[in-house]
Order: C-alpha cells, then structure tokens, then sequence
C-alpha cells in the first residue's frame, strides 16, 4: 500500500510516499506566504502527480499548520499564510489527484504520528506540543485524537500565559505561541530561535514561559509523557533540561503527575507519520 502524506506549515511544507510503514520519497519547500493557496495546491498536485507517474499511490493523508474542521474536512484557517479560509483541500486533493484525502490539523497528527510510531508509544494518554513558528497541541487517549466538540480540543497556543504579555496576532495579549514560537522570537530579537537557544541565560528566561505553558496541559490532562516537535524542539538537553527542572518549580508539590517531557523521536516527519496513520484509520 502507498500511501501519499502531506505536512503544509507556516515556514515549510513536505510530502512524502510512504510503502506500507517505511518512507521512500521526500520532498520539502518553504512556504511562500505571498504565494495564494491555489500556488500551494498546485505545488502538492505537481510533485504527487510526478510520483504517481511511477507508483500506484492509493491514499492521501494531510497535516495541516492551522485550525481544521474535522466533520467538515475544511481548513478554517491559516494564522500565518493568507488566502486559506474555509478551504475544502482533501476535496480539492481528491479532486486532481483521484486519490481518497482525509486532514487533520498538524498538531494532532504529530501527536498520532509520535503515539503510533515515535516517542509517544506506550504512553496514554499522550500530549504533543508542536514548537515551531507557531504553537500547537494535540492530545491523544486510547489511540484516538481527542479533537473535543467543535475541533478545537489541543490548542495550546492561546492559553494566556501572561496577562500583562506582549499583544499576539489573535488579539489577546500574552499567548503561549507569542512568547514561544519560533515566528515571535526571531522578531523579538532579531535572531531565530535555534541561535537564540544556544545561550544559556536566554534558556534560562525563556522555559519559565514554555513551563508555564506546558504547566497548564499537565494539570489539566495529566499526561503519560508530553512530546515536543517542531523546530524548537530539536534543541536537544540545552533546552529539555533546564525545561524539566523549571516545571518541576512549577509544578504544585502536592502534585504527583508525571513530569516526562521529552523531544520528538521522528524529528521533521512526525507529521508525515501522522498523516500515514489518518489515512490508514480511514480506510480501515
């Protein structure tokens, strides 16, 4: 079985043929914002039509970098690329593709991603932050993405983590995702994050915020393990230790709920893993 996987986020977007489990073709590009959604479509239909040139592909998968209406299969938005309000793309996919599409949000299927085939088997229940240039979060119990009534279950980012914080682009001030994504540090500093979080005493300041943050999933959910993707997440014990031993201030002492917080084990392709097992959900 091939299966064709899509990841479109706010910086980069990737696509990958899967046979059976394992990845036998990859692609990535950085996002054009300037670029209208039909440019991206287009770009997917290009390289997946190369592909079905020489392999029988059956099935699409999609990880989408902004809020998705699961019942509906639309994406409602993009926050960081314009022009994708109230998309049908699995339809759009199907359409020019011939190949049955479902979608999900991109947090969610990293976290389907990690539970099924990364750092997160195992665990129940599972929360996936994606740290990236933006944030998000996905929860998974029972093998099954808690998406809550109206598929906005997991989204981490708005969480207001100072109330007296910096104005974020939804219009709240001191949003998790404004404090500690990938997009607001490097506008903050001038420099992006993964220069930024070589420097031990802005570690320092910066996990007071992301602990408070993740401090607020671990009270709510009490996971078994949380799983930090993206590219953030990839800056190794530089960053997870001192993280770990902020939550740990953070946490109430009274408080027993596990704090493992560990980095992606799929690295980039969390959500391409996420995309196989959507799609392989579905057509089961």
């Amino acid at each position: 079985m091939h299966t064709l996987a899509v990841d479109i986020g706010g910086t980069k977007f990737s696509l990958a043929v899967f046979k059976d489990n394992q990845i036998i073709h990859r692609t990535s590009h950085a996002t054009d914002r300037q670029g209208s959604r039909d440019w991206m479509v287009a770009q997917i239909v290009r390289q997946a039509k190369q592909w079905q040139a020489e392999i029988p592909l059956q099935r699409c998968g999609i990880g989408f970098g902004g809020p998705v209406d699961w019942k509906t299969q639309r994406v409602i938005l993009s926050t960081h690329v314009p022009g994708w309000d109230d998309t049908p793309l699995p339809a759009l996919l199907e359409q020019q593709l011939g190949l049955p599409s479902v979608m999900d949000n991109d947090a969610n299927l990293g976290a389907l991603g990690e539970g099924a085939y990364g750092a997160g088997q195992s665990y129940d229940p599972l929360f996936y932050l994606t740290l990236s240039t933006g944030i998000g979060g996905g929860i998974i119990n029972n093998n099954t993405i808690m998406r809550g009534a109206d598929s906005y279950g997991g989204e981490i980012g708005h969480i207001t983590v100072r109330p007296d914080g910096p104005p974020c682009l939804c219009g709240d001030r001191g949003c998790f995702e404004r404090l500690c994504c990938g997009l607001w540090l490097e506008r903050d500093y001038g420099r992006p994050a993964h220069e930024l979080l070589r420097e031990p005493a802005f570690v320092e300041c910066y996990v007071v915020d992301l602990a408070a943050g993740l401090k607020a999933a671990i009270m709510l959910l009490n996971p078994a393990r949380i799983v930090i993707g993206g590219g953030i997440g990839k800056a190794g014990p530089a960053l997870f230790e001192p993280l770990r031993a902020e939550l740990r201030r953070q946490i109430p002492s009274w408080s027993r709920a596990r704090i493992d917080v560990v980095p992606a084990a799929l690295g980039d392709n969390s959500v391409l893993y996420g995309a196989l097992a959507l799609a392989q959900q579905a057509r089961n």
